[in-house]
């Protein structure tokens, strides 16, 4: 996901603040206080019509802004330019591609532009996934398009009757399987910056999200019947946890583990993590990852959505409160909708309400999403990522209003 550049101000030192002065010694002991309620209020209803606007207007979009070769985005410089090469703009093209074929099929509009935007999508990615690979030996941004390009392939797969595309679809998931063994992180997981030795197997830093990320992907293809490397699974899910927090934050990544106190390690920094990695985690079968953590972090994210909001659309990763970088909201969003479906049936309208409320005052005039302004691949890959969130919003066939 197309969007990682905290290691490069850890180098400029920016987010190694000096430790601060030990504080005065406490002479009387403070009460202790009661945890916060977080739970929130129930929010107002979604209509069916006013949700299936907001999704109608960000689909137009999708298939207004494809490329004539069938792809999404661009390195156009309308946005910020973090450090990518040649290689770096390839794989978020195809990254972003996935996302918008994604979103897309998922949404099961059965009108001619969009069915042939997803052909031509479809197109693009069997014949540019393989082609993807790590730009240098500092930048490996590629594995956002190997994970999203999984995600995308099973849905294809999905998607095509004929056995024939069907095994040529599950072939290129084994591509990307061997893409992935390919560029782990000698630790486990993945990471999308080496700064140590630039070996051929990464010497980066598992980072918790990229883990999530892929690991939700390897689990789509476990779903289709194409089982993933066990020791890849096993490697990236034992990374992950080594990030959890004992409240269910994550650590940005394992470079951080000393500073586990460090703000963008606490809650209000691990808003857009925290969901992908529960998520993650819970599919591949943690019994740690309760409904009742589940549903704790969901009330994060909606009472504190704020601390991700503050982040959103600034220019430079991490300037915000708790070091939150603007990509993370609708990446934490669509992983958080997807938690949602995790929940008993009865718990489910109640958060849908909310999110669909918090993602359909932030889209665009234009019908877009956008967070984080890259190059030009912020808002497909935002207009993505919300679509397929909204979709799980969609209340079910025959449902009525919800009561609390």
């Amino acid at each position: 996901m197309l969007h990682r550049s905290l290691v490069l101000l850890v180098l400029a030192g920016s987010i190694c603040p000096a430790a601060p002065e030990d504080p005065p010694a406490r002479t009387e002991a403070r009460p202790a206080e009661a945890p916060p309620d977080l739970h929130p209020k129930p929010a107002e209803s979604v209509p069916a019509e006013t949700l299936e606007a907001s999704i109608r207007r960000g689909v137009a979009f999708l298939v207004s802004h494809q490329n004539k070769d069938g792809s999404w985005g661009s390195p156009s410089l309308t946005g910020v330019a973090i450090i990518a090469g040649i290689g770096s703009h390839h794989a978020f093209g195809v990254a972003v591609t996935s996302l918008s074929v994604s979103a897309l099929i998922e949404l099961d509009d059965e009108s001619e532009a969009v069915r042939r935007a997803i052909e031509r999508g479809e197109s693009y990615l069997l014949k540019e996934l393989p082609l993807v690979r790590r730009d240098d030996s500092m930048l490996i941004y590629n594995v956002w398009a190997h994970g999203y390009g999984i995600q995308a392939l099973c849905r294809m797969y999905r998607r095509l009757p004929d056995e024939g595309r069907r095994e040529a679809i599950r072939d290129q998931i084994r591509h990307q399987f061997d893409r992935l063994a390919r560029y782990e992180s000698v630790e486990g997981g993945w990471g999308y910056y080496d700064f140590g030795a630039g070996t051929q197997r990464p010497d980066s830093s598992s980072t918790s999200f990229v883990n999530a990320a892929v690991l939700v992907a390897l689990h789509e293809a476990r779903e289709i019947g194409v089982e993933p490397p066990p020791r890849l699974v096993r490697r990236a899910v034992e990374a992950t946890e080594s990030q959890r927090k004992p409240d269910f934050s994550y650590l940005y990544g394992t470079y951080l583990r000393q500073r586990p106190t460090m703000g963008i390690n606490r809650p209000g920094g691990s808003l857009g993590r925290s969901q992908a990695c529960n998520l993650a985690l819970r599919l591949w079968g943690d019994p740690k990852v309760t409904d009742g953590v589940i549903r704790e972090w969901l009330d994060r994210l909606i009472v504190r959505n704020g601390w991700l909001d503050m982040g959103r659309k600034k220019p430079i990763p991490h300037e915000s409160f708790f070091m939150v970088a603007g990509y993370f909201y609708y990446f934490g969003h669509y992983y958080a909708a997807r938690e949602i479906e995790l929940l008993p049936e009865a718990d489910r309208p109640f958060y849908r309400d909310h999110l669909a409320r918090i993602l359909m005052n932030v889209q665009e005039p234009d019908g877009s999403w956008w967070d984080y302004p890259l190059y030009e691949y912020h808002r497909p890959y935002g207009t993505a990522f919300a679509l397929m969130s909204l979709r799980l919003c969609r209340k079910p066939a025959g449902a009525g209003a919800r009561g609390d």
